[in-house]
């Protein structure tokens, strides 16, 4: 089973915002999230609002998902129109899943197509898609290429046979070459996404794995440490003793192996999971949620921001296809975030990216807390004193939840 959603405040039926988040609004970038919540299979470890086919059930179907989606974004120019927001280019656009590319290329195609007639598309906007390895042929990547789309992100997760295994997952690590090849001769950017930590999974393993995604030549890796949540297989396995999960030390260590051999290769960290071959390969979009900015979320259980306001759609296809059929918003809920919870999300995410926070936005208290983090080698002193920003090291890095708390005033 999938998170549940949020707690929060009754959506108005048609979506409309308040007035409020019209402030301040051309300084805030504007970009748009598709969620394909369809996949072949189920992993173990997964909990993301995904389905497969068996699960669906009656009035939710994967044929007719595109044009559903498409109502959505019709909604949502009409609501950030009548709510009088100016007219934004959109600068990103992500579709995630799930496994996206489950869904024709002429469907993804066709959503981003709406998406233009809705908005725009700015010039040189970023569009990605997520893939699995196995639902890609060089085909429907020049097909999505050639329908704008700029950017594919596949879910690698692992070059070892047995890793892959234990995660459920279905592709041969022996295609990752051939479709970071297809997308690469479509014009598409790559980027490949890595998990450490898997039960069974050793420091071995995983340096074969950073050095065949490196091997690829990609210009961008995720690399994100497992985390296993009640309500998963995996943690139905964890628990019966059936799996054993590694220790902080141990992620610590694969960590910081990945981060040695990506800044040797020529990658650099720009997030604390993520690295590029320089900033025009860094993914624009999630920068955007980083950094505060706008999105409108389109799908079932995405979540959207919009000027201090978020709110997230119901979870399952069915209710999210029946709602926008009668036309009416498929917004669950939503909240309106006040000045002291914007501060600390504020602080939360841009300590986690290498351009770090500048000094001027924190409080005097979290100032007098700094010297303190430099002292414990978990904040880098030198941009402190020539940039005035603070900059996390890489043993702060894999602190940064602590970090965030002791500057938060939280304690340990």
């Amino acid at each position: 089973m999938s998170p549940a959603l949020p707690d929060g405040d009754e959506a108005p039926a048609d979506g409309a915002l308040p007035s409020g988040v019209v402030a301040g609004a051309d300084e805030r970038a504007f970009g748009v999230y598709l969620h394909v919540p369809f996949c072949t299979v189920r992993c173990g470890y997964c909990d993301f609002n995904t389905y497969t086919a068996t699960e669906l059930g009656g009035g939710a179907s994967q044929v007719s998902y595109a044009a559903t989606a498409v109502r959505e974004v019709a909604l949502g120019a009409r609501v950030l129109r009548d709510a009088g927001l100016p007219q934004r280019p959109v600068s990103t656009v992500f579709v995630g899943g799930g496994t996206p590319t489950v869904l024709p290329a002429d469907d993804l195609v066709g959503m981003l197509r709406a998406v233009d007639d809705a908005w725009g598309l700015a010039d040189g906007a970023e569009v990605t898609t997520e893939a699995n390895p196995d639902s890609v042929t060089p085909d429907s990547l020049a097909a999505l290429a050639a329908g704008g789309f700029t950017r594919v992100s596949f879910g690698m997760q692992s070059a070892v046979p047995h890793v892959l295994r234990t995660l459920e997952r279905t592709h041969d690590p022996a295609r990752i070459p051939d479709v970071v090849r297809w997308a690469r001769d479509a014009g598409l950017d790559v980027s490949l996404d890595l998990i450490y930590g898997t039960p069974g999974e050793t420091l071995d393993d995983w340096r074969t794995s950073v050095e065949a995604a490196l091997a690829t030549g990609v210009d961008h890796v995720s690399a994100y440490a497992l985390v296993v949540e009640e309500g998963t297989r995996m943690a139905v396995q964890v628990r019966r003793g059936e799996l054993v999960l590694p220790d902080a030390d141990d992620q610590a260590a694969k960590y910081e192996l990945a981060d040695e051999l990506l800044t040797e290769a020529g990658l650099g960290w720009y997030e604390v999971s993520n690295w590029a071959r320089g900033p025009q390969h860094a993914c624009r979009h999630n920068l955007a949620y980083w950094r505060g900015d706008d999105w409108w979320g389109i799908g079932p259980g995405a979540h959207s921001h919009v000027g201090g306001v978020r709110w997230w759609n119901v979870k399952h296809p069915r209710a999210y296809a029946a709602r926008l059929e009668s036309g009416l918003s498929p917004a669950a809920g939503r909240e309106v975030v006040d000045d002291d919870a914007a501060a600390l999300e504020r602080l939360m995410l841009h300590v986690r990216l290498a351009e770090g926070m500048p000094l001027a936005e924190l409080t005097l208290d979290e100032r007098t807390r700094v010297a303190g983090l430099v002292a414990d080698g978990l904040v880098d002193g030198r941009p402190l004193l020539t940039d005035q920003r603070l900059v996390l090291t890489r043993r702060g890095r894999l602190l940064a939840d602590l970090v965030v708390r002791t500057l938060a005033g939280f304690g340990a």
